[in-house]
């Protein structure tokens, strides 16, 4: 083969896919080996981490997956999807529409949680006790991002999020059968408890689910990643319904409502 030759197929290169006439493996599993043998979580895993999942450590990230699927029209994904459906799009481009609505603000708080539990997980290995690790942590984060921190809070649930307690007691669970650490569910506990000390506040689906995700070794921004393929589940749903309700052109506001007028202030 030529050095032009192996230059292009290196353009590309991937240790996720060897791919050719007749053949497909992921991660050197071949496709037909895979299909009917393993899940979807278990696939979720093997092409983001490298390796195949034990059902134990499927049966958690599915949990998550499960957790975080929708919340309604009033989240601004789902209502873009909705509105996306009525302006005579395909329904690839409404999910796609409201996948891109998931940022920094709207669906990415597990990523950022996460990045704060592994920041307090490092100081707890450089000798820190979890409380003084909790504490410092949390002093920096606000440092930099400000009072709210994400994971913690919810404007709808409180001072409960349903979903958050059942995730964290399967967590427990599956620290007990060894299938997990539990060492990020003592972190995000910590961290609740330290930011509820004056008033209840809800570990949220983020918090609880940044534990899972970094209980399973993800990198942070894979949070995000995992989370876009929970959501696009509502997403999807969501838009599939309302092209069944039918409607054109709908946006935020039933039409008898216009938005408020303000003058330019001069």
């Amino acid at each position: 083969m030529t050095d032009d030759a192996e230059a292009i197929r290196a353009w590309w290169r991937t240790s996720i896919i060897d791919m050719e006439p007749g053949k497909i493996a992921f991660r050197g599993y071949p496709i037909e080996e895979l299909i009917g043998t393993v899940s979807f979580p278990q696939m979720i895993w093997l092409m983001t981490a490298g390796r195949l999942a034990s059902p134990e450590e499927a049966a958690l990230l599915e949990a998550a997956l499960v957790a975080g699927v929708d919340h309604g029209p009033q989240a601004p994904s789902i209502a873009a999807a909705r509105m996306t459906a009525t302006c005579g799009v395909g329904l690839n481009n409404a999910m796609a529409n409201g996948v891109n609505m998931l940022g920094d603000v709207h669906g990415g708080a597990g990523e950022q949680c996460a990045e704060l539990y592994y920041d307090i997980a490092a100081r707890m290995a450089a000798g820190a006790g979890l409380e003084d690790a909790v504490q410092t942590g949390l002093d920096d984060w606000r440092a930099v991002n400000g009072r709210i921190v994400s994971g913690f809070g919810h404007r709808f649930h409180k001072p409960v999020d349903p979903r958050a307690p059942r995730l964290m007691a399967l967590v427990r669970d599956a620290a007990q059968a060894g299938t997990v650490s539990g060492r990020y569910a003592d972190i995000g506990e910590a961290v609740q408890a330290n930011l509820g000390r004056n008033r209840p506040l809800a570990m949220n689906i983020d918090g609880a689910t940044a534990v899972i995700f970094c209980e399973l070794g993800f990198p942070a921004p894979l949070s995000r990643g995992l989370f876009c393929l929970s959501r696009s589940v509502g997403i999807l749903a969501h838009a599939w319904e309302q092209m069944q309700q039918g409607g054109r052109n709908k946006g935020p506001m039933p039409p008898a409502y216009l938005p408020k007028y303000a003058p330019w202030p001069t």
